[in-house]
């Protein structure tokens, strides 16, 4: 049933472990705003992640909101891509790779990890945030991706339809 709930698609992006290797990445389907004050972000990863044990020990990270653009990204992640690094990137306030096509970036400091079954539920204290694309994110829903679409005739900036 929730795989009929539409997720945004984001990649948690952080610094190289150690000289000479690579910058760390992992894809989550949900980034989300967890509190204004103070300024907090949200995601959830798999308990079985091998990364994010790696993001967790450096103590930052900068998720990147990917545009519908992105799916190739996505699954250059997803797949382990020796390849994956060879995209448009710069690096946030931090230190983290921030993605010159995503449609937004938020630059973290992990603030707390908690228990949630079979991910983490890790939540990140806000240090500076942008925007960069301007199109559409890329959206998850039913197994595939698609994108956001607004309803014609809208003139303001409410969510309308996403399209698949």
């Amino acid at each position: 049933m929730l795989g009929r709930c539409p997720t945004g698609v984001a990649l948690i992006t952080a610094p190289a472990p150690r000289p000479g290797a690579d910058p760390l990445g992992m894809v989550v389907g949900t980034f989300t705003s967890v509190s204004l004050d103070p300024p907090l972000v949200g995601f959830l990863p798999a308990r079985t992640s091998t990364t994010w044990p790696l993001i967790r020990a450096g103590g930052r990270f900068c998720g990147n909101v990917l545009s519908a653009g992105q799916r190739g990204v996505c699954e250059a992640f997803v797949t382990k891509s020796p390849h994956r690094w060879d995209l448009p990137h710069r690096w946030s306030p931090s230190g983290c790779p921030l993605l010159l096509d995503a449609v937004a970036w938020v630059d973290c400091a992990t603030y707390a990890q908690s228990d949630a079954g079979d991910h983490w539920f890790v939540t990140g204290s806000v240090r500076a945030l942008g925007t960069g694309h301007q199109g559409p994110p890329l959206v998850f829903l039913g197994g595939r991706y698609g994108t956001y679409a607004p309803q014609s005739g809208h003139r303001d900036q409410t969510p309308g339809p996403m399209t698949a």
